[in-house]
């Protein structure tokens, strides 16, 4: 054995990986302290104050509307006022294909809090939404979605939700359109996760077509564990509808897989928004 030969052994410190660019941050755009200063100090108050005086206001009307239509109202406003609040402009592409006047399961990556804005402000009809468990403990929020005649989920226990779902079925049956996060939570990273299994069962039950929709930019503007809004343009992508007709439950994985595909590459396409 040759004495003179070694091997090098890379250090730890010069094996760390890089920090991953974000998938759709814009090129050469920095958020300072001023932006900061702006989150915190105006637009994070500014928000809090709408979803406390709206979901006050829209007390007395929850308590004797069980259809949630005067509720989704409150809720489209509250997205209103956020939307013009933060300062970032939603392109939305693809909605035009969309038969508006039959019900719909559209399935939405789910990538910030501010999700729910963009959907109640750009989707420009009734619909309802599955939420977990988890969010009821939210004050106001929770109420809200309790009466709004939201679907609430308990992954922890799914047998605990089958009225919900079957009341869900119905309404889509009855022509209520559903809009469900099938990653079953926010991503942490701005990618796509692997879908929940059972995440089209409503679908396919109530024999509805689903629609992929990609929120593009709205990792990069307010992601998990933070309150800095970083102002910045939006989009919201919808796909061609997949149907479900004549599909069972042994179909699901498939179908699935298929909405995963889509929504990917909603999502991954080059981006249509300019700064």
């Amino acid at each position: 054995m040759n004495s003179s030969s070694s091997v090098e052994v890379e250090s730890p410190e010069a094996a760390v990986v890089a920090p991953r660019q974000s998938p759709h941050a814009i090129p050469g755009k920095k958020y300072g302290w001023l932006s900061r200063l702006r989150s915190y100090l105006i637009l994070d108050p500014l928000i809090w104050l709408y979803t406390l005086v709206l979901g006050l206001l829209a007390l007395p009307g929850g308590l004797f509307d069980r259809s949630g239509r005067r509720l989704h109202w409150f809720s489209r406003a509250w997205s209103w006022l956020i939307m013009k609040t933060i300062l970032s402009p939603v392109k939305v592409t693809g909605l035009d294909k969309i038969d508006m006047s039959k019900p719909h399961v559209y399935a939405v990556n789910h990538a910030s809090a501010m999700d729910i804005p963009v959907l109640y402000v750009y989707l420009p009809f009734q619909f309802r939404i599955v939420f977990k468990k988890e969010l009821l403990k939210y004050p106001v929020v929770g109420w809200q979605l309790k009466r709004s005649g939201q679907v609430c989920i308990d992954q922890q226990k799914p047998t605990n939700s089958i009225a919900a779902i079957r009341s869900a079925v119905k309404s889509l049956q009855a022509g209520m359109p559903l809009v469900i996060y099938p990653e079953g939570g926010r991503t942490p990273d701005g990618e796509i996760k692997p879908f929940l299994p059972g995440a089209f069962f409503l679908a396919i039950k109530a024999q509805v077509d689903i629609v992929p929709v990609a929120l593009v930019g709205t990792y990069e503007l307010l992601p998990m564990d933070t309150y800095h809004i970083k102002c910045r343009p939006l989009e919201m992508r919808v796909g061609e509808p997949i149907s479900t007709a004549g599909l069972k439950m042994r179909d699901m994985e498939a179908v699935s897989a298929k909405v995963k595909k889509e929504l990917e590459d909603l999502y991954s396409a080059e981006s249509r928004v300019q700064e």
